[in-house]
């Protein structure tokens, strides 16, 4: 079966002005924004239900400027947020994009809340590596999981559909516009036209092919994303002519338990603590940030570590469900000294006591990294760590409108695309992941494509 192909000449078995391909969060919010303008959306889902890579991160969304920042004290605004996002990925960005995007993102946050109640709030008692404000924003459990089911019960209540158990496998088009999609579902095929056609499907980080040969560096890591991000929109775009953009781009992470494959939230560090391989050593400045760490850890022995940190630290991390599923789980170690952790841990003692005692409560480690405030202390915790690919940050080109560039110089009249589809803001590999960059770029660009399709299928409409 081709992956595009010109419109058949029987048409469609069914119409709809707006169709969403993904309901991750990218795609919930779209068809959320499209219905909040008055129109009528479409969303189609490979998935028995809405999951994606949302559902596996920690649901955090960076937003300068919010009032409950304001309410906490916190003086922050989207040129800020603009400038760290550069900053942290070396200028590499599209400044329109990356402009839109902090531009929009406090009232999005603010739109969530006020319109369909989803009860954000902001992290408060620690920083996250890159940003120069507490911007973080989550929901209670700070979990990906609660972000998606919030999404759908906000879309039932709505009452857009949601079709699940349906993967999207041809796209077809009238020479640069789209016209609809081919669905395989439980029954067979099944063909559905769109006036807009909006892709927040997927990534590629599961199609081992691409990730072997756009990003070789991280090929062999654990890979922690959907199973569904296997690159279809590329794929699909490449066949339309479409440009992509940083195909090179990801973000990794160096701190999963292993081999609980639970996510250690990268509070453990920053608030404190520290990584040491299997020798008892430290091996890098881990404030960089946790894509990084995922090269840096599966460049030790084994392609493990440790995190090690302790009970005061552990009570930051037990805001978010992923810590407290990891202590369930017995992925938690404790010491009530250096050695007794070591012993438990099997690191060499007297190393881990050097490692340790070598931190500096207020200055700059041999490293380059700058530690200020309290030093660890008696209990303390640690928990073994792996490397890995969390979600592609490359994708299809896009407008700050969302709307998909074309090879030519010229733009799809009808296609958008968010999520994983679309070009993030994390440059050119994976030092420029920014804490939250992924959710960012899926829940407001998703906000403006909704809004952008639904005007762009009013636009013909009104012309026809």
């Amino acid at each position: 079966m081709k992956i595009v192909c010109a419109t058949p000449s029987e048409g469609f078995e069914l119409e709809v002005p707006v169709l969403v391909i993904g309901a991750g969060a990218s795609g919930m919010v779209a068809a959320l924004s499209a219905v909040d303008s008055g129109g009528d959306v479409l969303v189609i889902e490979a998935d028995a239900l809405p999951s994606g890579s949302t559902a596996l991160s920690a649901g955090l969304i960076p937003a300068a400027g919010t009032r409950f920042q304001k309410e906490a004290g916190i003086e922050d605004k989207a040129e800020l947020l603009a400038a760290d996002i550069q900053r942290k990925a070396y200028g590499e960005n599209p400044q329109a994009l990356v402009d839109i995007l902090a531009e929009n993102a406090a009232p999005t946050i603010e739109w969530l809340v006020d319109r369909f109640d989803l009860p954000f709030s902001v992290v408060t008692d620690f920083d996250y590596p890159g940003h120069s404000q507490r911007r973080m924003h989550g929901l209670p459990t700070r979990s990906g999981r609660e972000l998606v089911d919030r999404l759908r019960s906000a879309c039932e209540a709505e009452g857009i559909d949601i079709i699940c158990n349906r993967r999207a496998k041809t796209l077809f088009h009238d020479g640069n516009r789209i016209t609809g999609v081919e669905v395989e579902g439980p029954d067979g095929p099944e063909r559905i036209g769109c006036d807009s056609l909006l892709l927040a499907c997927n990534g590629f980080g599961g199609n081992r092919e691409m990730v072997s040969r756009l990003m070789p560096e991280i090929e062999e890591a654990l890979w922690f994303g959907h199973s569904g991000n296997t690159g279809d929109a590329v794929r699909w775009g490449d066949a339309l002519g479409a440009e992509s953009l940083n195909l090179g781009a990801y973000q990794g992470h160096g701190n999963v338990a292993t081999p609980h494959g639970i996510l250690i939230s990268w509070a453990v560090i920053t608030a404190g603590g520290v990584q040491v391989n299997l020798e008892g050593h430290r091996f890098w400045d881990e404030s960089q940030g946790y894509s990084e760490a995922a090269r840096a850890v599966l460049a030790q022995p084994d392609g493990v570590a440790w995190a090690v940190f302790d009970s005061r630290i552990a009570a930051i991390a037990r805001q978010f469900q992923d810590f407290k599923d990891a202590e369930s789980a017995g992925a938690i170690r404790t010491g009530k000294s250096v050695s007794d952790l070591a012993e438990n841990c099997a690191l060499p003692v007297s190393a881990l006591e050097r490692t340790i005692e070598s931190i500096p409560v207020d200055g700059i480690d041999e490293f380059g990294r700058r530690f200020s405030g309290l030093s660890l202390k008696p209990p303390f915790m640690a928990v073994k760590v792996t490397g890995a690919l969390f979600h592609t940050q490359g994708g299809l080109n896009v407008t700050p409108d969302a709307r998909v560039k074309l090879k030519d110089g010229t733009i799809s009249p009808n296609l958008f695309a968010a999520g994983g589809a679309a070009v993030g803001v994390s440059g050119t590999g994976d030092r420029g992941y920014l804490s939250g960059n992924g959710l960012l770029s899926a829940v407001v660009l998703g906000r403006i494509a909704g809004q952008q399709a639904l005007l762009q299928t009013k636009m013909e409409l009104s012309d026809a």
